[in-house]
């Protein structure tokens, strides 16, 4: 699904980022988010092979802000989300790992907010990187 964003200039008309987060990654999200659910407590999402523009899970699993710090990918963009075990929040990241090529990077950047629009419900973003603890979020 294509997410919108506001262009002041406009005068508020909502126009097209430009990425396509595809439906899994809600999907996920909304497993997440369900308190029902034990078995996963993370995602991941990135550009879906060699696309530009469509964003899709390449990693899901449960034990909280390790587990996913420790499923980063290091040769692309992340986008994510957890739900911490200390007290059932959820919170967002973005990642770029410093072996991501420059144009990959900034467009990664523009897509942020749309690709972390769509995991709804987030109380905070944090600052992911490999080896991160939920002791330091």
């Amino acid at each position: 699904m294509p997410t919108l964003f506001t262009d002041s200039r406009s005068g508020g008309v909502k126009k097209s980022s430009g990425v396509n987060v595809l439906p899994i990654v809600s999907e996920t999200w909304a497993q997440i988010r369900d308190d029902k659910n034990t078995e996963v407590d993370y995602l991941i999402a990135s550009f879906d092979g060699s696309s530009k523009t469509d964003i899709t899970v390449v990693a899901s699993g449960s034990g909280g802000v390790e587990a996913c710090a420790a499923a980063l990918l290091d040769n692309k963009p992340c986008y994510g989300g957890v739900r911490l075990r200390r007290n059932g929040r959820f919170v967002t990241f973005f990642y770029v790992p410093d072996g991501c090529p420059p144009l990959q990077r900034g467009r990664a950047s523009m897509y942020k907010n749309g690709v972390l629009n769509v995991l709804e419900g987030s109380d905070n973003e944090i600052d992911m990187r490999p080896g991160l603890t939920e002791d330091q979020c």
